[in-house]
């Protein structure tokens, strides 16, 4: 009976699933991570933690171990990816969402001190691949930036999907494409632009009209790629953020309060140990994320005393913390700000003048 059973199990242990777990992370502090040259910044910075967890592909066995085991939730796949998009670029897909995220705190926390800063479009962003698809049999991956098609410039994914939109099924379409390198560690790195030909398949029945404007009724052909608009800005100063295996978009919010901590004078936490999730925007809109339960415990288990999440996710981060943790639900940064302030934090005073 035992031989059977550990039979069982190792069979159980070698048949995977369409499941993924999530479990509690860490809770970061992000100033360590952050160097800022060319901008004057407080050689005190306050504690403020960006927290992630743990994403892990399970077996038969590990879905039913797991189930005895408390703050775990599960996921599918399919609540994973978009319809047609294989589950092996979710890694990828993470590191772009985190560099898109870095970006965006640049940004945002350079215009809460003032900056203007104008976006320059930079082509149509692969952000996935279906498979089988024309473009996974060209070799096109995630990141890979496009920026014109057959000689005509693109600068934004309506623009790529309008130059695609009446070409016929089985035509050999001359891509310029930035391509994407993606390190082991997160790190993306674009080369110079180069020529990527995929020949169009016809669309599937699955997919529906175009969303852009301007662009009526269904693609006649089709590639098999999501886009992003693809965006730059004119930096100040030279901001780096190292994230070591990190993905994700949902530390945008923390590290966008760290940015403009390090660059303005005072506290802006009044020295409380914060912690924050979210999603953040250029102009500042703060959104909701996932495994929010489990980043509570994550973040309690650092020792913050402030936990700062989407509006959407207060319930579920109330339900999982215990008395001595404060939850503050925001909608945006400049609500984030304002509950800073009233936990006794500094208004933002930047140290070199915008310009």
């Amino acid at each position: 009976m035992v031989l059977a059973v550990i039979v069982v199990a190792t069979v159980l242990d070698h048949v995977g699933t369409d499941y993924y777990s999530l479990t509690p992370g860490d809770a970061t502090p992000v100033a360590p991570l952050v160097t800022i040259k060319g901008l004057a910044t407080n050689p005190h910075p306050d504690r403020i933690m960006l927290t992630d967890v743990y994403l892990s592909s399970l077996t038969e066995w590990q879905w039913l171990i797991d189930h005895f085991e408390s703050h775990i939730q599960f996921v599918t796949a399919d609540e994973l990816v978009e319809p047609g998009i294989p589950s092996d670029e979710l890694s990828a897909q993470g590191f772009l969402e985190m560099s898109d995220s870095k970006q965006a705190a640049e940004v945002a926390a350079l215009r809460a001190l003032g900056w203007r800063l104008p976006p320059t479009s930079a082509g149509a962003v692969v952000t996935g691949v279906a498979a089988p698809s024309p473009a996974r049999a060209a070799g096109l991956r995630v990141a890979d930036r496009i920026i014109a098609v057959d000689g005509a410039s693109v600068t934004t994914s309506c623009g790529l999907v309008a130059a695609l939109h009446t070409l016929a099924p089985g035509t050999a379409v001359h891509l310029s494409v930035e391509r994407s390198k993606i390190s082991s560690s997160g790190v993306i790195t674009w080369s110079a632009p180069g020529s990527v030909v995929v020949t169009s398949g016809a669309t599937p029945k699955s997919i529906g009209a175009s969303y852009c404007p301007g662009v009526k009724g269904r693609d006649h052909s089709w590639l098999g790629i999501s886009l992003e608009d693809g965006v730059s800005f004119d930096l100040p100063g030279d901001i780096s953020i190292k994230t070591t295996d990190i993905g994700g978009p949902s530390a945008g919010l923390a590290m966008t309060l760290t940015l403009i901590d390090e660059l303005s004078a005072g506290s802006l936490t009044g020295h409380a140990i914060v912690a924050a999730t979210g999603t953040i925007s250029p102009d500042g809109a703060v959104g909701d994320v996932g495994g929010v339960a489990e980043k509570t415990i994550a973040v309690e288990n650092a020792g913050a005393k402030v936990f700062i999440v989407p509006s959407v996710e207060v319930k579920t981060a109330r339900a999982a913390a215990s008395p001595g943790l404060r939850v503050i639900g925001v909608t945006s940064l400049r609500g984030a700000l304002r509950a800073l302030r009233s936990l006794g934090g500094a208004p933002p005073v930047p140290l070199t003048a915008p310009h």
